[in-house]
């Protein structure tokens, strides 16, 4: 069997991943002296530190690895950030690719563009620590957990080629609306939806605990999202070297069992729900950063979760801490003396839209298509007189949106999305046209159930972006 990954390749993955690190790490800590060509000093450093390292590390090594794939079967695919508190990672990966450089010019790709992009982040007339809205390829902020996977799949409907990565942290995955948004998978149909790539990252800690996903064994686990109706592949380490190599057959993989699931399907046009793939990555918390700090244990723990020490003026032994960190990523490989990441790393990114972060799916409705509208006075009810006409303003409500299922059809650009049943909503005009998602066995007994309904009901408000 032909390995994932050449030695060569496996070095040159290792260190744009290394980059995405340092560049993280310099968006949290630094507002000067970016490429360390000084001796750090108390004023290179943010006089208020505010960030969130601990999950960083896990978002930029998945990010390295979806590139590759990308570049290696030409994928159309976007990232869906679940932990959006790892904001220095989005921001540092779409910078590497040159999308971040793109859209903010003043952000260029050289020493002073890596001055400004240290120095806006989480600063006074900056950006957020989040994944904003302004972030290039971002369609979910992540400030508010537990919606991830539900931006995911509603992403993939209706659009055949695109695949969704989709990262959800484990202190995420406790929430109410994440755990009913895991049966989405249940509503996506491979002959005209794209894919969602679930990647459950463990590691180990919220800002002060433990979290349970984390803990549990790894058979309960696997039991878990089996049960959900995956089929789980296990990425754990801690060993860079080898969790390269695991990560990249992994994905090799599940992309190959994803084609060949819509193949199939696309082919024999059958709609019978297969069990799609996903990820559990197991990681350090604030992999590759401080192991101690101040005696006290870091590094896979949930001290790392946030910024991993500060207090820079009063302990003078954090500013040789932190120059010592952001030297062990070793910048002057990774880029040259003006800056620029070498171009030997930089070509390991896709081109053009297929870069993540160019991604038209995930840019501010480039692809949106206009609904076809009725009229909406057409559906008012005359009332001449009070008391004198009786009426249900959901039911007409029905007729008004079971008209606008009907205009779009062709198009594929309306669904309806409901926490409760569509029927006692008084909105069951909609089944004159289209009949509800339902990918599993059927009963001669049901009714409007159909692997192409466009009707989507879970009793959970888990679908908010379409």
């Amino acid at each position: 069997m032909a390995v994932a990954l050449t030695n060569d390749e496996l070095k040159n993955i290792n260190a744009y991943w290394r980059a995405a690190n340092y560049l993280s790490v310099g968006q949290i800590y630094l507002y000067a002296n970016p490429l360390l060509k000084e001796p750090l000093k108390l004023e290179h450093v943010k006089p208020r530190l505010l960030g969130h390292w601990g999950t960083t590390p896990g978002l930029n090594f998945i990010y390295v690895h979806l590139n590759r794939v990308i570049k290696k079967n030409d994928l159309n695919m976007m990232y869906v950030c679940g932990p959006g508190h790892g904001g220095p990672g989005m921001v540092a990966n779409t910078y590497l690719e040159g999308t971040y450089s793109e859209v903010y010019p003043n952000i260029s790709q050289d020493e002073d563009g890596m001055r400004r992009l240290f120095r806006q982040f989480s600063f006074p007339g900056g950006i957020p620590s989040h994944v904003a809205p302004e972030t290039p390829g971002s369609i979910h902020e992540g400030g508010e957990l537990g919606y991830a996977v539900s931006h995911a799949y509603g992403a993939a409907f209706d659009n055949p080629d695109l695949i969704v990565a989709c990262v959800v942290g484990d202190g995420e995955a406790e929430t109410g609306p994440l755990a009913a948004s895991w049966h989405s998978n249940k509503f996506l149909n491979p002959v005209h939806d794209g894919a969602v790539l679930p990647i459950l990252h463990l590691n180990g800690y919220k800002i002060a605990n433990p979290t349970l996903l984390a803990r549990i064994s790894r058979k309960e686990l696997e039991n878990l999202f089996a049960g959900y109706g995956y089929k789980p592949y296990f990425v754990e380490g801690s060993e860079p070297d080898a969790m390269h190599r695991l990560m990249a057959k992994t994905l090799d993989n599940i992309i190959s069992e994803i084609r060949s699931i819509q193949k199939k399907a696309r082919k024999t046009g059958t709609s019978k729900r297969p069990l799609w793939p996903m990820i559990i990555l197991r990681t350090p918390k604030g992999w590759t950063g401080p192991k101690e700090v101040d005696g006290k244990k870091t590094e896979d723990f949930w001290r790392s979760h946030q910024v991993p020490f500060s207090d820079m003026s009063k302990k003078s032994g954090h500013i040789k801490l932190l120059e010592k960190w952001m030297k062990s990523y070793k910048p002057s490989d990774l880029f040259d003396k003006n800056g620029t990441c070498k171009q030997e790393l930089a070509a390991l990114a896709p081109k053009g839209e297929r870069r993540m972060g160019a991604n038209p799916h995930a840019n501010g409705g480039i692809l949106l298509k206009n609904l076809k509208m009725p009229d909406f006075r057409d559906y008012a009810i005359g009332v001449k007189k009070p008391g004198q006409v009786t009426g249900e303003a959901t039911r007409e409500l029905g007729k008004f949106l079971r008209d606008i299922m009907k205009l779009n059809m062709k198009n594929r650009n309306f669904r309806v999305f409901g926490p409760d049943e569509t029927a006692s909503n008084r909105l069951g005009a909609l089944f004159e046209v289209t009949g509800k998602t339902w990918m599993d066995d059927t009963i001669p007994e049901d009714d409007n159930l159909s692997p192409d309904g466009r009707v989507m009901e879970i009793l959970s408000g888990v679908y908010s972006h379409y």
